[in-house]
């Protein structure tokens, strides 16, 4: 079993394809604005260690708006205004485990604990979403899912949306936990996002596996 995502990385790095998707990136890079910046296009594994690793919530696109992606799924850093979509989330936070939304959206807290917030695509143009989609990031994504199948430990997989659950398909492993829901943007949430109790539902699965349940509160420290 792999030992960690530097061990990951260093191997993906040698295949055609991640090369080839590396100079995509980079070229595109000359051209224009990509976010977020190359020392944090992989900021996920770095704050979530492999051995950590208890949930997986899975996004789609990295934000493209300017000082927004920082390698986090649904994350932005603290003084950056809170998406729409994170805003929803902490909603549904209030109203599953009572606790107060935070006044910022950085989500480092759930992934110091465990909590992988990893895209399908790892890359993005400024203001066009989806504009890396096509570059090879549905096969790095696709052995990191992989990875995570294999694990030796029950993990939850936290999938809003038919791209998170269509990028999942692979995740047959039965000692995991797939919470399949609507996806929280303004657009979708109210088709049973509200009401869905995706964090109490992960912390009981947890504590059933004898793993630590994750402290949502972006409040405390």
């Amino acid at each position: 079993m792999m030992k960690n995502w530097d061990e990951f990385l260093k191997e993906e790095a040698k295949q055609p394809y991640f090369i080839k998707l590396m100079e995509e990136v980079a070229e595109a890079r000359t051209k224009g604005n990509v976010y977020p910046t190359e020392e944090d296009m992989f900021s996920c594994f770095r704050l979530c260690p492999y051995d950590k690793v208890k949930v997986v919530i899975l996004g789609q696109d990295p934000y493209h708006g300017a000082g927004q992606a920082h390698g986090l799924s649904f994350s932005v850093q603290k003084g950056v205004k809170i998406p729409p979509s994170l805003r929803n989330i902490y909603k549904e936070l209030q109203t599953d485990l009572e606790i107060e939304p935070a006044d910022h959206g950085y989500l480092a807290k759930w992934a110091e604990q465990g909590v992988l917030l990893m895209n399908t695509s790892w890359s993005v143009e400024e203001g066009k979403a989806g504009s890396h989609k096509k570059l090879g990031w549905a096969t790095f994504t696709n052995h990191v899912l992989e990875e995570l199948n294999n694990y030796d430990k029950p993990l939850v997989f936290i999938l809003w949306g038919n791209h998170a659950i269509k990028a999942t398909s692979g995740i047959d492993n039965p000692k995991h936990l797939l919470i399949k829901g609507v996806h929280p943007s303004p657009l979708a949430a109210r088709g049973g996002f509200f009401g869905s109790k995706p964090f109490s539902e992960t912390n009981a699965f947890l504590k059933q596996n004898g793993r630590t349940p994750i402290d949502w509160d972006l409040n405390s420290k």
